[in-house]
């Protein structure tokens, strides 16, 4: 399982290793489960360690991003790699409302600006 960190109202998930389907779909999950039990204002996905995904995966992960945006979470992807970002252009995973960082200290920062930016503007949460 894919350690999911709390740090103040976000949660952090890194991906440490190649996911198969079944791994992916279990963390999507349990992913989904904490972000509801917790009413995690944020999320950062990083992907720093991944350097290649497959169309599960880069489906998946735009999948993550769309849910846990549905559910009033705002979404930081933090660490793509070159080849993980033209693989996901090329496979057409569109990644709506989401913010992209170089790495997870960028992704915490940007994170934290626009979290404030949604309470200062009255966003429901």
């Amino acid at each position: 399982r894919i350690p999911i960190l709390q740090i103040e109202n976000y949660l952090v998930a890194s991906i440490q290793m190649a996911l198969h389907d079944k791994a992916a779909t279990q963390f999507r999950d349990d992913l989904l489960e904490r972000i509801y039990v917790t009413k995690a204002r944020g999320l950062i996905l990083d992907l720093t360690a991944v350097d290649v995904v497959d169309s599960f995966l880069a489906r998946l992960t735009g999948d993550i991003a769309e849910m846990a945006g549905l559910m009033g979470t705002t979404v930081v992807i933090t660490g793509l790699q070159p080849e993980v970002a033209i693989t996901l252009v090329e496979l057409g995973v569109e990644l709506k409302g989401v913010t992209t960082a170089l790495n997870l200290e960028k992704g915490i920062a940007a994170l934290r600006k626009m979290v404030e930016k949604e309470s200062s503007n009255g966003a429901i949460g």
